[in-house]
Formats: C-alpha cells, sequence, structure tokens
C-alpha cells in the first residue's frame, strides 16, 4: 500500500522542481506574503512581537495560489492522456489521488516552511511567543492541505485547467467566508443558534483562526483531517467516473 503511495509521491514531488513551475510559485508566494505583511499588515509599525500581520493574510493568498498549483494535479494529466498509463500501474486509484496530494502538499509545506527569515527576523526585533509562532505554522500548513484537497478533487473533473482553478476559487471562497462575521450576521436574528454555529464550524476562518492564536484544538485537527479526507475520497470516486472520458 506505502509503496504505490510513496512511488507517485516521489514521482509527482520530482516533477515540480523538473520544470520551473515550483520556482515560481516559491517566489511568488515569498514575495506575496512579504509584501502584504510589510506594506498591508504594517508589521514594523504595529510594534508587535508577533507574526499576526503575516499569518492573517495566509488564508487569502492560498485561496488564489493553492488552486493554481491544484489545477494541474489531474487536469494535466486528462488533457494529456498520461492519466491512462498512470492507472494502468499495479497501483489503486486511491493510491495515486493520495499520492499526487501528499507530493502537492509538501511542496507547499516547502513554500510555508522557507519563510523562516520572517520568523528569525521577529525573534531579533523582540521577545515573541514561539509556541504560538508554531501554532500558526501548523494552522498555516493544515489548511493549505485543506486547499490542495479541494483543488485536486476540482481538477479531477475537468480536462481544463482554467476551469478547474475558477471551481476550486469558489469552492474555497465558500469554505473561507463561512466562518467571516458578515455571512454570520445574515443568518443571526432569524435562523436558530445551532445552524448560525454549524456554518461558523465549515470555515477556514473560524478554525485557523483559532489555531494562529496558538490554541491547537483536537477540533480543528479532526475538521481539517475530516476535510482533505472527504475530498480525497470524493476525488477517487470522480476518477473512477471518468474513466471513460
Amino acid at each position: 500500500m506505502m509503496t504505490g503511495i510513496s512511488a507517485v509521491l516521489k514521482r509527482e514531488l520530482a516533477s515540480y522542481f523538473a520544470t520551473p513551475i515550483a520556482y515560481v510559485f516559491i517566489v511568488i508566494f515569498l514575495a506575496v506574503s512579504g509584501w502584504f505583511t510589510f506594506f498591508f499588515g504594517a508589521f514594523y509599525e504595529r510594534g508587535q512581537a508577533d507574526l499576526a500581520s503575516f499569518f492573517t493574510w495566509h488564508p487569502w493568498l492560498f485561496l488564489f495560489l493553492v488552486p493554481a498549483l491544484s489545477m494541474r494535479l489531474w487536469a494535466e494529466e486528462r488533457k494529456s492522456g498520461s492519466i491512462e498509463l498512470l492507472m494502468t500501474l499495479p497501483i489503486e486509484a486511491w493510491q495515486a489521488v493520495v499520492g499526487k496530494f501528499l507530493a502537492a502538499w509538501i511542496f507547499t509545506g516547502i513554500a510555508i516552511a522557507l519563510t523562516f527569515p520572517m520568523w528569525i527576523t521577529v525573534n531579533y526585533l523582540g521577545s515573541p511567543d514561539n509556541g504560538v509562532i508554531f501554532a500558526a505554522y501548523v494552522g498555516s500548513f493544515l489548511m493549505a492541505g485543506g486547499f490542495l484537497a479541494v483543488g485536486s478533487c476540482l481538477s479531477a473533473a475537468t480536462k481544463n485547467q482554467v476551469i478547474a482553478f475558477i471551481l476550486s476559487v469558489v469552492v474555497c471562497m465558500i469554505f473561507l467566508i463561512a466562518g467571516f462575521e458578515p455571512v454570520l450576521d445574515l443568518f443571526t436574528g432569524w435562523a436558530p443558534p445551532i445552524f448560525v454555529d454549524a456554518i461558523s464550524s465549515l470555515g477556514f476562518l473560524t478554525h485557523f483562526g483559532n489555531i494562529n492564536k496558538g490554541v491547537i484544538d483536537i477540533r480543528d485537527l479532526v475538521y481539517f483531517g475530516l476535510l482533505i479526507g472527504t475530498f480525497l475520497y470524493a476525488n477517487t470516486i470522480v476518477l473512477q467516473l471518468k474513466k471513460a472520458d
């Protein structure tokens, strides 16, 4: 079981660095995240020894950058016909799905880890709570995994990468704003509190916000685990249904 996943993972991860895609993605992510942190997040002006102004923008960066990464996972395979070769290998469809997802997730994790100069900078300028910063990195990585799982599933549903990108952004936006206060205010007052709480619990911002405060709650871990597992399962089903295409 692990051999099949490992084979796909190594193949996919190597393919990222065999083309300019990996380097372009990493450079854009580092540049834009830094720009948002210093100009929109007012990193220096805040005078606070933390990385709140850095992690605040991660959900919105992932909303566009992660679908741009995930759109090629299956759409490109289906368009080029290489998916037929992949499916002839002695592996199950779900192993291919997990292997490609893990490769993309590890690659995204590398991009996130390369922001470590921000962590060094804030420690040089002050005395931050490094436990909170570490938790925020964990939350950012988990959230990226959630975005990737959604994008991977939708990429399998079409041969067109642009369509896969648009669909991923729309669905991820729905998950992102589900816990947003203005959205919840639309239901507060007339909907039962349990319904409002249910909507809030589906939002990326709700769970990422909790972890971003330094609290790694089992409920938040379960949320991201279920989200990733559900969409990877759906991804496998979509592949099975699209075999004839």
